[in-house]
């Protein structure tokens, strides 16, 4: 196990340039299993979650090859099919959730698509029932092994069809959308997710030679076709990394320029920081964020408290409210955090008490945060990192306070962020990797 020594309060002053998004990088990865022909991915970043999928594919029979740093190629010609109902596929594929959609494109091409209780953050029931349902709506016959706690599909030709999804399920919208591209007919897919990750997954596969058309809506309609193409695709900057270094510069007090942010596919989550009092400027495409002394939160406009809550899709992105509740804590104002889609994704607020936050946890989904307005900083004290986004936020909150802080288990934010505490340090950060 490893952990992370922080020094905090100091400021810090340069550049960072985003990484590829995650959740992006795990959707086309998976739909490079619909065809034989060679794929290029670019801008693929190097974490533990990415390099995962990229193992189980290899094990799979994908032929992948690293022509440079965040370049791979992907050739799924000689897939195992066998090698499904493996224990070293059960054991790769059960530790990471992303692995759930590798069903689609496994049962649209091969007939079968085989999984495990798949991993991932403990952040409350996440549910597949979107998924299965969906592929039996295709025409796949759906078996739930008790003994083994695995799910199998399977069907001879999936048809398309009507479908209106239950939630907005992002991993369940990319993987009904990748079977239904090898579906004879037309498949109509309504309350569809529509995050950028979906909109990049869609421009892939129409350039790989699928028909799939509303991209960028929640209705989705896709014409089957019966083969489709290699390609080659760029991954998109990390929202959510993106998001995090903005707090970060407001919760330290520092002045950062985030490199190359695409900003036209932020959506709401610029406005939403300003809502909190933190100032940006755009250049070019370079977000450049001033030293903050203070940062006032906004109130509505009849005098009560703002609050903030995730929404699907052109709403917040819940990945983001660890880093807003954050940055409340040294913010002048109250705001009441609103965790919608996730019902244990607030509890690491008792190690921001610990660190002399006042915050509310009102019940599991909301929590109120009384800003300290600077004038009592955040003390630093030892903790571990409950999941990926929890785990960045105390480590922002870390960096703001004074004295040292202990972060352990880092390898829940190694599975989403590449090498943060060197690019931290880079500018100015004092973390120390043991």
């Amino acid at each position: 196990m490893a952990r992370f020594i922080i020094e905090g309060g100091n400021p810090l002053t340069g550049e960072l340039s985003p990484q590829g998004a995650k959740n992006e990088a795990l959707q086309v990865i998976c739909a490079t299993l619909l065809t034989s022909q060679k794929i290029t991915i670019s801008n693929i970043p190097e974490i533990s979650d990415v390099l995962k999928l990229i193992e189980i594919l290899r094990s799979l029979g994908t032929v992948i090859e690293r022509p440079a740093k965040g370049v791979f190629t992907f050739q799924s010609d000689h897939i195992r099919i066998d090698h499904l109902k493996s224990a070293q596929f059960f054991a790769q594929a059960g530790s990471l959730r992303g692995s759930l959609m590798i069903v689609g494109p496994m049962l649209a091409r091969f007939g079968i698509g085989i999984i495990p209780q798949p991993g991932g953050d403990k952040i409350g029931r996440r549910r597949l029932d979107t998924h299965f349902r969906g592929f039996e709506a295709l025409g796949a016959k759906f078996i739930f092994d008790e003994l083994e706690s695995s799910y199998r599909v399977e069907a001879k030709q999936l048809k398309g069809c009507y479908m209106l999804l239950d939630e907005a399920s992002v991993t369940g919208t990319a993987n009904l959308l990748m079977a239904a591209t090898l579906a004879s007919g037309t498949t109509t897919i309504y309350n569809a997710a529509c995050e950028p990750y979906l909109q990049q997954l869609c421009k892939m596969l129409n350039s790989m030679g699928a028909d799939i058309r509303g991209v960028g809506s929640n209705l989705l309609t896709i014409n089957g076709v019966t083969s489709l193409t290699g390609c080659n695709h760029v991954l998109l900057p990390d929202m959510i990394e993106v998001g995090s270094f903005i707090g970060l510069a407001a919760m330290t007090a520092s002045e950062i320029t985030i490199k190359n942010v695409g900003f036209d596919q932020l959506g709401i989550i610029p406005e939403s920081f300003r809502r909190f009092g933190i100032q940006m400027e755009l250049k070019g495409d370079d977000l450049h964020i001033p030293s903050q002394d203070h940062y006032e939160i906004e109130s509505f406009i009849d005098g009560s408290i703002l609050t903030v809550a995730d929404a699907p899709w052109p709403g917040l992105t819940p990945d983001l409210l660890s880093i807003f509740l954050v940055i409340a804590t040294q913010a002048r104002g109250s705001v009441l955090i609103h965790q919608k889609m996730f019902e244990s994704r607030l509890f690491f607020v008792d190690r921001l008490i610990d660190m002399g936050a006042k915050i509310i946890l009102c019940d599991p989904h909301r929590a109120t945060v009384i800003g300290l307005d600077k004038s009592h900083p955040l003390r630093g004290i030892r903790m571990s990192s409950p999941d990926i986004r929890a785990g960045v936020a105390l480590l922002i909150a870390a960096l703001s306070a004074t004295g040292k802080s202990t972060i352990d288990y880092i390898e829940q934010i190694d599975r989403g962020y590449e090498n943060i505490d060197l690019r931290l340090n880079a500018i100015g950060a004092k973390i120390r990797r043991e």
